[in-house]
Protein backbone atom coordinates (compact mmCIF):
# COMPACT_ATOMS: atom_id res chain seq x y z
CA UNK A 1 0.00 0.00 0.00
CA UNK A 2 1.07 3.94 -1.56
CA UNK A 3 2.38 6.15 2.07
CA UNK A 4 0.52 9.48 2.15
CA UNK A 5 2.97 11.47 0.35
CA UNK A 6 4.99 13.77 2.83
CA UNK A 7 3.43 16.97 1.18
CA UNK A 8 0.31 15.78 2.44
CA UNK A 9 1.49 15.85 6.27
CA UNK A 10 2.97 18.79 6.51
CA UNK A 11 -0.17 20.24 4.57
CA UNK A 12 -1.76 18.81 7.82
CA UNK A 13 0.20 20.16 10.05
CA UNK A 14 -0.02 23.86 9.08
CA UNK A 15 -3.87 23.77 8.48
CA UNK A 16 -4.29 21.97 12.03
CA UNK A 17 -2.33 24.80 13.58
CA UNK A 18 -4.19 27.68 12.88
CA UNK A 19 -8.19 28.30 12.20
CA UNK A 20 -7.65 31.92 11.36
CA UNK A 21 -4.85 30.80 8.57
CA UNK A 22 -7.32 28.32 6.65
CA UNK A 23 -9.86 30.92 7.03
CA UNK A 24 -7.47 33.40 4.90
CA UNK A 25 -6.51 30.49 2.80
CA UNK A 26 -10.00 29.80 1.28
CA UNK A 27 -10.48 33.32 0.40
CA UNK A 28 -7.56 32.99 -1.78
CA UNK A 29 -7.52 29.43 -3.05
CA UNK A 30 -11.31 28.98 -4.42
CA UNK A 31 -12.17 24.80 -4.35
CA UNK A 32 -12.87 24.64 -7.85
CA UNK A 33 -10.59 25.91 -9.88
CA UNK A 34 -8.80 24.70 -13.94
CA UNK A 35 -5.21 24.75 -13.58
CA UNK A 36 -4.11 24.27 -16.65
CA UNK A 37 -0.61 23.35 -18.50
CA UNK A 38 -0.04 23.32 -22.24
CA UNK A 39 3.06 21.24 -23.25
CA UNK A 40 4.10 21.64 -26.48
CA UNK A 41 6.30 19.68 -29.18
CA UNK A 42 6.25 22.31 -31.90
CA UNK A 43 8.57 24.12 -30.84
CA UNK A 44 11.21 21.28 -30.66
CA UNK A 45 11.54 20.77 -26.91
CA UNK A 46 12.08 16.89 -27.19
CA UNK A 47 14.22 16.94 -30.54
CA UNK A 48 17.47 14.27 -29.70
CA UNK A 49 15.78 12.95 -26.67
CA UNK A 50 15.54 9.05 -26.36
CA UNK A 51 12.58 7.13 -24.85
CA UNK A 52 13.96 7.40 -21.32
CA UNK A 53 15.37 11.20 -21.68
CA UNK A 54 12.17 12.74 -22.65
CA UNK A 55 10.46 10.57 -20.16
CA UNK A 56 12.66 11.92 -17.42
CA UNK A 57 12.00 15.30 -18.79
CA UNK A 58 8.29 14.93 -18.65
CA UNK A 59 8.78 13.47 -15.12
CA UNK A 60 10.47 16.03 -13.79
CA UNK A 61 7.92 18.26 -15.02
CA UNK A 62 4.94 16.57 -13.96
CA UNK A 63 6.42 17.03 -10.78
CA UNK A 64 7.10 20.79 -11.04
CA UNK A 65 3.54 21.11 -11.73
CA UNK A 66 2.25 18.85 -9.07
CA UNK A 67 4.46 21.14 -6.19
CA UNK A 68 1.56 23.98 -7.58
CA UNK A 69 -1.36 21.87 -7.84
CA UNK A 70 -1.24 21.91 -11.47
CA UNK A 71 -4.97 19.84 -12.06
CA UNK A 72 -4.65 19.71 -16.16
CA UNK A 73 -1.79 19.14 -18.98
CA UNK A 74 -2.79 20.21 -22.23
CA UNK A 75 -0.07 17.47 -24.13
CA UNK A 76 0.30 17.99 -28.30
CA UNK A 77 -0.17 14.74 -29.78
CA UNK A 78 -0.73 16.09 -33.72
CA UNK A 79 1.44 18.94 -34.77
CA UNK A 80 1.19 18.61 -39.20
CA UNK A 81 -1.01 15.90 -39.73
CA UNK A 82 1.27 13.38 -37.77
CA UNK A 83 1.15 11.93 -34.43
CA UNK A 84 2.91 11.34 -31.31
CA UNK A 85 0.85 7.59 -30.44
CA UNK A 86 1.04 5.15 -33.26
CA UNK A 87 -1.81 5.89 -35.17
CA UNK A 88 -3.01 4.45 -37.86
CA UNK A 89 -3.78 7.43 -39.84
CA UNK A 90 -1.21 9.10 -39.84
CA UNK A 91 2.81 9.44 -39.95
CA UNK A 92 4.81 9.46 -36.49
CA UNK A 93 5.55 12.90 -35.74
CA UNK A 94 9.41 14.37 -37.22
CA UNK A 95 9.38 16.15 -33.31
CA UNK A 96 10.45 12.99 -32.06
CA UNK A 97 12.40 11.39 -33.41
CA UNK A 98 13.93 14.11 -36.47
CA UNK A 99 12.28 12.16 -38.94
CA UNK A 100 8.18 12.20 -39.78
CA UNK A 101 6.95 8.71 -39.67
CA UNK A 102 10.22 7.29 -37.94
CA UNK A 103 8.84 4.98 -35.12
CA UNK A 104 10.53 6.23 -31.52
CA UNK A 105 9.84 2.68 -29.83
CA UNK A 106 7.37 3.32 -27.45
CA UNK A 107 4.02 5.60 -26.85
CA UNK A 108 4.42 9.50 -26.00
CA UNK A 109 0.36 9.75 -25.34
CA UNK A 110 -0.06 6.71 -23.32
CA UNK A 111 2.57 7.02 -20.98
CA UNK A 112 1.89 10.97 -20.35
CA UNK A 113 -1.87 9.60 -20.01
CA UNK A 114 -0.62 7.29 -17.19
CA UNK A 115 1.83 9.92 -15.54
CA UNK A 116 -0.77 12.69 -15.43
CA UNK A 117 -3.65 10.22 -13.79
CA UNK A 118 -1.00 9.15 -10.98
CA UNK A 119 -0.58 12.69 -10.03
CA UNK A 120 -4.26 13.75 -10.29
CA UNK A 121 -4.13 15.35 -13.59
CA UNK A 122 -6.51 15.61 -16.10
CA UNK A 123 -4.85 15.02 -19.42
CA UNK A 124 -6.15 16.93 -22.54
CA UNK A 125 -4.82 15.76 -25.75
CA UNK A 126 -4.07 18.70 -27.86
CA UNK A 127 -4.22 18.73 -31.86
CA UNK A 128 -4.06 21.09 -34.30
CA UNK A 129 -6.64 20.37 -37.08
CA UNK A 130 -5.43 22.27 -40.36
CA UNK A 131 -1.91 22.30 -40.31
CA UNK A 132 -0.31 19.84 -42.12
CA UNK A 133 3.01 21.01 -42.94
CA UNK A 134 5.50 23.72 -41.01
CA UNK A 135 7.72 25.92 -42.79
CA UNK A 136 10.80 23.63 -41.36
CA UNK A 137 9.42 20.06 -42.56
CA UNK A 138 11.44 19.43 -45.33
CA UNK A 139 9.36 15.94 -46.07
CA UNK A 140 6.46 14.33 -45.85
CA UNK A 141 6.36 10.74 -45.06
CA UNK A 142 4.68 8.23 -47.26
CA UNK A 143 1.89 7.35 -45.02
CA UNK A 144 1.24 11.37 -44.38
CA UNK A 145 -2.68 12.31 -45.55
CA UNK A 146 -1.20 14.51 -47.85
CA UNK A 147 1.14 12.57 -49.56
CA UNK A 148 -1.78 10.04 -50.30
CA UNK A 149 -4.23 12.73 -51.25
CA UNK A 150 -2.72 15.88 -52.32
CA UNK A 151 -6.09 17.07 -53.94
CA UNK A 152 -7.49 17.97 -50.40
CA UNK A 153 -4.78 20.46 -49.10
CA UNK A 154 -3.88 23.91 -50.13
CA UNK A 155 -0.69 25.52 -49.69
CA UNK A 156 -0.24 28.76 -48.43
CA UNK A 157 3.40 30.88 -47.76
CA UNK A 158 5.21 27.64 -47.28
CA UNK A 159 2.96 26.05 -45.03
CA UNK A 160 0.69 23.10 -45.84
CA UNK A 161 -3.13 22.86 -45.18
CA UNK A 162 -5.89 20.61 -44.97
CA UNK A 163 -8.71 22.30 -46.88
CA UNK A 164 -11.25 23.51 -44.86
CA UNK A 165 -13.96 23.83 -47.00
CA UNK A 166 -13.62 19.82 -47.84
CA UNK A 167 -16.18 17.42 -45.56
CA UNK A 168 -13.50 14.62 -46.68
CA UNK A 169 -11.04 16.31 -44.26
CA UNK A 170 -13.17 16.77 -41.66
CA UNK A 171 -14.75 13.35 -41.55
CA UNK A 172 -11.00 12.82 -40.99
CA UNK A 173 -9.54 14.96 -37.97
CA UNK A 174 -13.16 13.40 -36.91
CA UNK A 175 -11.57 9.95 -37.31
CA UNK A 176 -8.24 11.06 -35.57
CA UNK A 177 -10.49 12.06 -32.69
CA UNK A 178 -12.59 9.26 -32.69
CA UNK A 179 -9.20 7.00 -32.32
CA UNK A 180 -7.55 8.57 -29.85
CA UNK A 181 -10.93 8.46 -27.47
CA UNK A 182 -11.73 4.98 -28.18
CA UNK A 183 -7.61 3.98 -27.48
CA UNK A 184 -6.59 6.18 -24.58
CA UNK A 185 -8.46 7.41 -21.13
CA UNK A 186 -8.27 10.93 -22.15
CA UNK A 187 -10.02 13.95 -20.38
CA UNK A 188 -10.52 16.27 -22.90
CA UNK A 189 -10.15 17.05 -26.42
CA UNK A 190 -8.15 20.09 -27.18
CA UNK A 191 -7.80 22.66 -30.37
CA UNK A 192 -5.85 25.68 -30.39
CA UNK A 193 -6.49 28.73 -32.38
CA UNK A 194 -4.90 27.76 -35.81
CA UNK A 195 -8.09 27.58 -37.62
CA UNK A 196 -7.60 29.49 -41.23
CA UNK A 197 -3.63 30.83 -41.40
CA UNK A 198 -2.83 33.53 -39.85
CA UNK A 199 -3.11 36.41 -42.91
CA UNK A 200 0.39 37.42 -44.74
CA UNK A 201 -0.37 41.15 -45.99
CA UNK A 202 -0.87 40.90 -49.12
CA UNK A 203 -1.22 37.48 -49.53
CA UNK A 204 -4.67 35.77 -50.51
CA UNK A 205 -5.37 32.25 -48.97
CA UNK A 206 -6.19 30.96 -52.37
CA UNK A 207 -9.54 28.89 -51.54
CA UNK A 208 -11.31 30.88 -54.27
CA UNK A 209 -12.13 27.80 -56.40
CA UNK A 210 -14.28 26.16 -53.53
CA UNK A 211 -15.73 29.58 -53.17
CA UNK A 212 -16.94 29.90 -55.84
CA UNK A 213 -19.13 26.97 -55.75
CA UNK A 214 -20.03 27.57 -52.27
CA UNK A 215 -23.22 30.12 -53.21
CA UNK A 216 -21.83 32.72 -50.99
CA UNK A 217 -21.43 35.88 -51.77
CA UNK A 218 -18.95 36.63 -48.34
CA UNK A 219 -16.04 34.75 -48.11
CA UNK A 220 -15.60 35.43 -44.70
CA UNK A 221 -19.17 34.30 -43.75
CA UNK A 222 -18.48 31.19 -45.85
CA UNK A 223 -14.76 30.28 -44.23
CA UNK A 224 -16.75 30.74 -40.61
CA UNK A 225 -19.72 28.18 -41.46
CA UNK A 226 -16.61 26.01 -42.92
CA UNK A 227 -14.81 26.17 -39.54
CA UNK A 228 -18.39 25.92 -38.02
CA UNK A 229 -18.96 22.44 -39.16
CA UNK A 230 -15.32 21.62 -38.00
CA UNK A 231 -16.74 22.04 -34.89
CA UNK A 232 -19.87 20.51 -34.23
CA UNK A 233 -18.77 17.97 -35.71
CA UNK A 234 -16.00 17.28 -33.36
CA UNK A 235 -18.59 18.11 -30.83
CA UNK A 236 -20.85 15.25 -31.66
CA UNK A 237 -17.86 12.78 -31.98
CA UNK A 238 -16.28 13.41 -28.72
CA UNK A 239 -20.17 13.12 -27.06
CA UNK A 240 -20.91 9.64 -28.71
CA UNK A 241 -17.30 7.91 -27.95
CA UNK A 242 -17.19 9.49 -24.68
CA UNK A 243 -20.05 11.83 -23.45
CA UNK A 244 -17.40 12.46 -20.29
CA UNK A 245 -14.73 13.89 -22.11
CA UNK A 246 -14.52 17.76 -22.04
CA UNK A 247 -14.06 19.45 -25.42
CA UNK A 248 -11.89 22.72 -25.23
CA UNK A 249 -10.84 25.03 -27.46
CA UNK A 250 -8.04 27.90 -26.90
CA UNK A 251 -8.85 30.90 -29.54
CA UNK A 252 -6.91 33.86 -30.24
CA UNK A 253 -6.85 36.61 -27.35
CA UNK A 254 -9.04 39.15 -29.71
CA UNK A 255 -12.26 38.04 -30.72
CA UNK A 256 -13.14 41.44 -32.67
CA UNK A 257 -12.34 45.17 -32.06
CA UNK A 258 -14.84 47.74 -31.18
CA UNK A 259 -14.02 49.78 -34.24
CA UNK A 260 -15.20 46.22 -36.26
CA UNK A 261 -18.06 45.56 -33.68
CA UNK A 262 -20.05 47.33 -31.47
CA UNK A 263 -19.54 44.82 -28.71
CA UNK A 264 -15.84 44.55 -29.21
CA UNK A 265 -13.06 45.03 -27.37
CA UNK A 266 -10.97 47.87 -26.73
CA UNK A 267 -8.38 46.74 -29.09
CA UNK A 268 -6.26 46.91 -32.26
CA UNK A 269 -4.89 43.53 -32.81
CA UNK A 270 -5.44 40.95 -35.02
CA UNK A 271 -9.39 39.31 -34.76
CA UNK A 272 -9.99 35.69 -34.51
CA UNK A 273 -13.77 36.07 -36.19
CA UNK A 274 -12.50 38.24 -39.09
CA UNK A 275 -8.53 36.87 -40.14
CA UNK A 276 -8.92 33.72 -38.65
CA UNK A 277 -12.48 32.95 -39.22
CA UNK A 278 -13.47 30.87 -36.03
CA UNK A 279 -16.82 32.32 -34.51
CA UNK A 280 -15.73 31.05 -30.95
CA UNK A 281 -19.10 33.21 -29.72
CA UNK A 282 -21.09 31.32 -31.73
CA UNK A 283 -19.96 28.00 -30.58
CA UNK A 284 -20.18 29.01 -26.51
CA UNK A 285 -23.89 29.96 -27.89
CA UNK A 286 -24.50 26.73 -29.22
CA UNK A 287 -22.89 24.59 -26.71
CA UNK A 288 -20.58 22.66 -28.83
CA UNK A 289 -17.10 23.36 -26.42
CA UNK A 290 -16.64 22.58 -22.93
CA UNK A 291 -14.75 25.11 -22.02
CA UNK A 292 -12.88 28.36 -23.85
CA UNK A 293 -9.05 29.47 -22.53
CA UNK A 294 -8.42 32.67 -24.68
CA UNK A 295 -4.57 33.41 -25.27
CA UNK A 296 -4.51 36.40 -23.13
CA UNK A 297 -0.72 36.62 -23.55
CA UNK A 298 -0.21 40.66 -23.58
CA UNK A 299 0.61 42.98 -20.70
CA UNK A 300 -1.66 45.05 -18.11
CA UNK A 301 -1.62 48.27 -19.88
CA UNK A 302 -0.57 46.63 -23.36
CA UNK A 303 -1.50 49.72 -25.96
CA UNK A 304 -3.18 47.19 -28.22
CA UNK A 305 -4.37 44.31 -26.42
CA UNK A 306 -4.69 45.21 -22.81
CA UNK A 307 -4.94 42.18 -20.50
CA UNK A 308 -7.81 43.40 -18.26
CA UNK A 309 -9.69 44.82 -20.62
CA UNK A 310 -9.62 41.29 -22.43
CA UNK A 311 -10.18 39.62 -18.81
CA UNK A 312 -13.07 41.46 -18.36
CA UNK A 313 -14.48 41.16 -22.19
CA UNK A 314 -14.30 37.47 -22.55
CA UNK A 315 -15.87 37.29 -18.81
CA UNK A 316 -19.14 39.21 -20.04
CA UNK A 317 -19.38 37.50 -23.11
CA UNK A 318 -17.92 33.85 -22.98
CA UNK A 319 -18.80 32.97 -19.52
CA UNK A 320 -21.56 30.72 -20.67
CA UNK A 321 -19.30 27.78 -20.53
CA UNK A 322 -16.31 27.62 -17.93
CA UNK A 323 -13.98 30.31 -18.78
CA UNK A 324 -10.43 29.74 -18.59
CA UNK A 325 -7.66 32.52 -19.31
CA UNK A 326 -4.12 31.86 -21.18
CA UNK A 327 -1.14 33.16 -19.50
CA UNK A 328 2.22 33.84 -21.06
CA UNK A 329 4.79 32.92 -18.60
CA UNK A 330 7.64 34.64 -20.66
CA UNK A 331 5.80 37.96 -20.91
CA UNK A 332 4.43 38.30 -17.74
CA UNK A 333 7.67 37.85 -15.68
CA UNK A 334 9.31 40.09 -17.67
CA UNK A 335 6.68 42.72 -17.26
CA UNK A 336 7.63 45.18 -14.65
CA UNK A 337 5.32 46.55 -11.87
CA UNK A 338 6.76 48.07 -8.98
CA UNK A 339 3.33 48.26 -7.10
CA UNK A 340 3.26 44.82 -6.42
CA UNK A 341 5.87 42.59 -3.96
CA UNK A 342 6.98 40.28 -7.11
CA UNK A 343 7.91 43.27 -9.13
CA UNK A 344 6.15 41.55 -12.09
CA UNK A 345 2.74 41.52 -12.87
CA UNK A 346 2.09 37.85 -11.69
CA UNK A 347 0.23 38.61 -8.92
CA UNK A 348 -1.88 41.23 -10.57
CA UNK A 349 -2.90 39.55 -13.03
CA UNK A 350 -3.88 36.94 -10.54
CA UNK A 351 -5.83 39.09 -8.91
CA UNK A 352 -7.52 40.35 -11.55
CA UNK A 353 -8.59 36.87 -12.81
CA UNK A 354 -9.95 35.63 -9.40
CA UNK A 355 -12.01 39.25 -8.92
CA UNK A 356 -13.92 38.04 -11.89
CA UNK A 357 -16.69 35.91 -11.42
CA UNK A 358 -16.81 34.78 -14.74
CA UNK A 359 -13.43 33.35 -14.76
CA UNK A 360 -12.86 29.69 -13.37
CA UNK A 361 -9.07 29.26 -14.33
CA UNK A 362 -6.47 29.67 -15.75
CA UNK A 363 -3.39 27.87 -18.28
CA UNK A 364 0.38 28.17 -18.59
CA UNK A 365 2.46 29.05 -21.38
CA UNK A 366 3.99 27.35 -21.70
CA UNK A 367 4.44 24.40 -18.89
CA UNK A 368 8.34 24.28 -18.82
CA UNK A 369 8.34 27.95 -17.99
CA UNK A 370 6.43 27.44 -15.39
CA UNK A 371 7.89 24.19 -14.12
CA UNK A 372 10.92 25.38 -14.06
CA UNK A 373 10.05 28.55 -12.08
CA UNK A 374 10.91 31.26 -14.01
CA UNK A 375 11.73 34.39 -12.68
CA UNK A 376 9.84 32.75 -9.16
CA UNK A 377 6.71 31.94 -11.19
CA UNK A 378 5.64 28.82 -9.69
CA UNK A 379 7.28 29.61 -6.46
CA UNK A 380 4.70 32.40 -6.12
CA UNK A 381 1.91 30.46 -6.78
CA UNK A 382 3.32 27.52 -4.25
CA UNK A 383 3.04 30.31 -1.74
CA UNK A 384 -0.19 32.04 -2.09
CA UNK A 385 -2.35 31.10 -5.40
CA UNK A 386 -1.63 27.32 -5.37
CA UNK A 387 -1.15 26.52 -1.92
CA UNK A 388 -3.70 24.06 -2.09
CA UNK A 389 -5.39 21.54 -4.02
CA UNK A 390 -8.16 22.66 -6.35
CA UNK A 391 -11.48 19.91 -7.97
CA UNK A 392 -12.11 20.73 -11.62
CA UNK A 393 -14.75 23.35 -12.10
CA UNK A 394 -18.12 21.71 -12.74
CA UNK A 395 -19.66 20.43 -16.02
CA UNK A 396 -23.08 21.04 -14.99
CA UNK A 397 -24.52 20.87 -18.77
CA UNK A 398 -22.79 17.92 -19.50
CA UNK A 399 -23.95 16.21 -16.21
CA UNK A 400 -24.93 17.09 -13.30
CA UNK A 401 -26.18 13.78 -11.30
CA UNK A 402 -23.91 13.42 -7.94
CA UNK A 403 -22.08 10.08 -7.33
CA UNK A 404 -23.27 7.95 -4.16
CA UNK A 405 -21.59 8.16 -1.40
CA UNK A 406 -19.01 5.93 0.57
CA UNK A 407 -20.01 3.44 3.20
CA UNK A 408 -18.22 1.68 6.37
CA UNK A 409 -15.28 4.36 6.78
CA UNK A 410 -12.83 3.65 9.29
CA UNK A 411 -9.13 3.39 10.82
CA UNK A 412 -7.50 0.55 10.43
CA UNK A 413 -4.05 -0.44 12.21
CA UNK A 414 -1.35 -2.67 10.55
CA UNK A 415 2.16 -3.19 10.77
CA UNK A 416 2.82 0.18 8.52
CA UNK A 417 0.39 2.03 10.77
CA UNK A 418 -2.52 3.53 10.48
CA UNK A 419 -5.05 3.82 6.71
CA UNK A 420 -8.23 5.37 6.74
CA UNK A 421 -10.48 3.09 4.98
CA UNK A 422 -13.98 2.66 2.99
CA UNK A 423 -16.09 0.76 0.84
CA UNK A 424 -18.00 1.69 -2.33
CA UNK A 425 -21.50 0.77 -3.47
CA UNK A 426 -21.04 -2.30 -5.59
CA UNK A 427 -23.84 -0.70 -7.89
CA UNK A 428 -22.04 3.21 -8.55
CA UNK A 429 -19.84 1.21 -11.39
CA UNK A 430 -22.61 0.59 -13.50
CA UNK A 431 -23.26 4.15 -14.88
CA UNK A 432 -20.21 5.26 -16.66
CA UNK A 433 -20.80 9.10 -15.97
CA UNK A 434 -21.62 8.52 -12.37
CA UNK A 435 -19.12 5.90 -11.36
CA UNK A 436 -16.74 6.37 -8.64
CA UNK A 437 -13.26 7.94 -10.36
CA UNK A 438 -11.48 9.58 -7.39
CA UNK A 439 -12.09 10.10 -3.65
CA UNK A 440 -11.24 13.16 -1.76
CA UNK A 441 -10.36 13.07 1.82
CA UNK A 442 -11.02 16.35 4.30
CA UNK A 443 -9.20 16.16 7.49
CA UNK A 444 -9.97 18.75 10.78
CA UNK A 445 -8.81 18.95 13.64
CA UNK A 446 -10.82 18.39 17.09
CA UNK A 447 -12.27 21.84 17.45
CA UNK A 448 -12.59 22.69 13.72
CA UNK A 449 -16.00 22.88 11.94
CA UNK A 450 -16.38 20.23 9.35
CA UNK A 451 -16.16 23.05 5.96
CA UNK A 452 -15.35 20.31 2.81
CA UNK A 453 -16.01 24.04 0.72
CA UNK A 454 -12.42 24.99 2.30
CA UNK A 455 -9.64 23.80 -0.21
CA UNK A 456 -7.42 23.75 2.89
CA UNK A 457 -9.03 20.74 4.31
CA UNK A 458 -7.93 18.21 1.79
CA UNK A 459 -5.89 16.09 2.74
CA UNK A 460 -5.88 13.85 0.17
CA UNK A 461 -7.14 13.43 -3.41
CA UNK A 462 -6.70 9.59 -4.49
CA UNK A 463 -7.90 6.78 -6.75
CA UNK A 464 -7.62 4.00 -4.62
CA UNK A 465 -10.67 3.47 -1.84
CA UNK A 466 -7.75 4.04 0.90
CA UNK A 467 -5.03 6.48 2.39
CA UNK A 468 -2.33 6.20 4.62
CA UNK A 469 -1.90 8.00 7.36
CA UNK A 470 1.58 9.62 8.70
CA UNK A 471 2.46 7.73 12.06
CA UNK A 472 3.17 11.49 13.12
CA UNK A 473 -0.89 12.08 13.42
CA UNK A 474 -1.82 12.00 16.84
CA UNK A 475 -4.94 12.94 18.94
CA UNK A 476 -8.37 13.20 17.58
CA UNK A 477 -9.38 13.99 14.29
CA UNK A 478 -12.77 14.26 11.82
CA UNK A 479 -12.38 12.82 8.31
CA UNK A 480 -15.05 13.44 5.25
CA UNK A 481 -15.01 11.23 2.59
CA UNK A 482 -16.49 12.04 -0.41
CA UNK A 483 -16.80 10.63 -4.21
CA UNK A 484 -15.55 11.91 -7.26
CA UNK A 485 -17.28 11.03 -10.72
CA UNK A 486 -15.40 11.94 -14.22
CA UNK A 487 -16.89 15.14 -14.59
CA UNK A 488 -16.09 15.65 -10.32
CA UNK A 489 -19.38 15.84 -9.36
CA UNK A 490 -18.63 15.43 -5.87
CA UNK A 491 -21.00 12.78 -3.88
CA UNK A 492 -22.52 13.45 -0.14
CA UNK A 493 -19.84 13.55 2.54
CA UNK A 494 -19.07 10.60 5.01
CA UNK A 495 -17.73 11.37 8.58
CA UNK A 496 -15.93 9.55 10.38
CA UNK A 497 -13.63 10.58 14.27
CA UNK A 498 -10.75 9.04 15.01
CA UNK A 499 -8.58 9.11 17.65
CA UNK A 500 -5.40 8.53 16.89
Amino acid sequence: MKKLPYIYFLLLIALLGSCGSVKQIKNINPKREFRGAWIQAVNGQFSGMGEEQMKDYLTEMLDNLQKVHVNAVIFQVRVEGDALYPSPYEPWSRYLTGEQGCSPGWDPLAFMVGECHKRNMELHAWINPYRARTKTTKELALEHPAMRNPQNFIEYEGQLYFNPALQTNRDHICRIVRDILTRYDVDGLHIDDYFYPYPVKGKEFPDDEWFGESGFSDKGAWRRENVNHLIYQLHRTVREVKPWVKFGVSPFGIYRNERNWEFGSKTKGLQCYDELNADVLFWIEQGWVDYCIPQLYWEIGHSAADYEELVGWWAKYASKRPLYIGQDVVRTVNAKDSTVACGNQQQRKYEIQRANKGVSGSCFWDAASAANNMQGYRDFLENGYYSYPALMPKSLFIDKKAPSKVKGVRVVEDEEGAMLLWLVDKKAGKDCMNAPHRFVVYCFGAHDAVDIENPAYIMAVTDKPYVRLPKEMCGKYKFVVTVLDRLQNESKGVKYKAKL
